[in-house]
C-alpha cells in the first residue's frame, strides 16, 4: 500500500523527480535544494527510523511511504505515484547532484531518446569504491552480451517517459529494478543513451555496496534479471513505444 503526505497537483509538473530514501535525513536539505525549480520532488520513504520523511516534508518534498522494503519497491512506488510525462531518478544520498537533471533529461524531452543514463564519473577516489567499479564494469559486459547495449554503467540517474516505463512491467522490487529497467528497455527497441554525470562520495553508509550482505544480494538479484528471457509482449511494446506514448500524452497533456 502506497500513502502519500499530500495531494497529487492538479496541473501536473513538467518533470517528477523519484529520490528512494531509507535513513537519508541528513542528505536532503542539499538534494532538495538541488532539484530543478519547477520540478517535483518525490521522496519515497522506504522505512527510515531518521526522520527523513518529515525532513522531506517541511523542504515541500512530495512524501510516499513504501511499506514493502527494497530499492526496487522505493523506486516504483514513486514512479506510481508520478504524474509528470517524464520521470527522473536519482539516488538521496547526495552523491549525485540534481541540479543536473535537466541535461540528462533534454535527450527524452526532445525525442531523441527513450531512455538516458547517468554515467558515474568519481569526483574522487573514495567516492566510489575500486570493488564497486569493477563489479560495474563486469555488469556492463553482462549487458552488453545480454542486450547489445554499449553501456559503461548503470546509471542510478535516469530519465524517460512516465507512460513508457510503466509499460516495462517491472517486476525486480529489489537491487535488481535499475537493470530490469535497461533490459526491458532493450528488449522494447528503446534508444539508450548514457551521458556523464559527476560522482562524490554519499552522505552517510551504503546499504548496498557499503556491506556485505547488500552486495552479495545486489548480485543474486541482478542475476537473476540477467538469466530473464524477452517477455512475450516485448513485440507490443516495441510496435507502441516511447515515442509513440509521447505524441498521444506529451504536449496535449491526454492521458494524464
Amino acid at each position: 500500500m502506497i500513502e502519500t503526505s499530500l495531494p497529487s497537483p492538479s496541473v501536473p509538473p513538467p518533470v517528477d523527480v523519484v529520490l528512494p530514501c531509507l535513513d537519508e535525513a541528513e542528505a536532503l536539505p542539499w538534494v532538495l535544494d538541488r532539484i530543478p525549480p519547477g520540478w517535483r520532488a518525490i521522496v519515497v520513504d522506504n522505512g527510515s527510523t531518521d526522520g527523513s520523511a518529515d525532513v522531506a516534508r517541511s523542504l515541500g518534498a512530495l512524501v510516499v511511504r513504501e511499506p514493502h522494503r527494497g530499492f526496487g519497491a522505493a523506486c516504483h512506488a514513486g514512479l506510481a505515484a508520478a504524474t509528470a510525462d517524464v520521470v527522473c531518478f536519482c539516488d538521496c544520498d547526495a552523491s549525485l547532484d540534481p541540479a543536473l537533471l535537466p541535461a540528462l533529461t533534454g535527450p527524452v524531452l526532445d525525442g531523441s531518446a527513450d531512455l538516458v543514463l547517468g554515467r558515474r564519473r568519481p569526483t574522487t577516489l573514495g567516492a566510489w569504491p575500486l570493488h564497486a567499479r569493477l563489479a560495474n564494469l563486469e555488469l556492463a559486459r553482462l549487458i552488453r552480451r545480454r542486450t547489445g547495449l554499449r553501456l559503461r554503467d548503470l546509471g542510478p540517474m535516469r530519465a524517460g517517459r512516465r507512460e513508457a516505463l510503466l509499460a516495462l512491467d517491472l517486476t525486480d522490487r529489489r537491487s535488481g529494478y535499475p537493470l530490469q529497467m535497461v533490459v526491458r528497455a532493450a528488449d522494447a527497441g528503446w534508444r539508450v543513451r548514457e551521458t556523464d554525470v559527476p560522482y562524490h562520495p554519499r552522505t552517510g553508509r551504503s546499504k548496498v555496496t557499503g556491506t556485505w550482505r547488500g552486495t552479495w544480494q545486489a548480485v543474486r538479484d541482478m542475476s537473476a534479471v540477467l538469466t530473464e528471457s524477452p517477455t512475450a509482449d516485448a513485440a507490443r511494446r516495441t510496435t507502441a513505444g516511447p515515442a509513440d506514448i509521447a505524441r498521444v500524452t506529451g504536449a496535449t497533456g491526454a492521458g494524464r
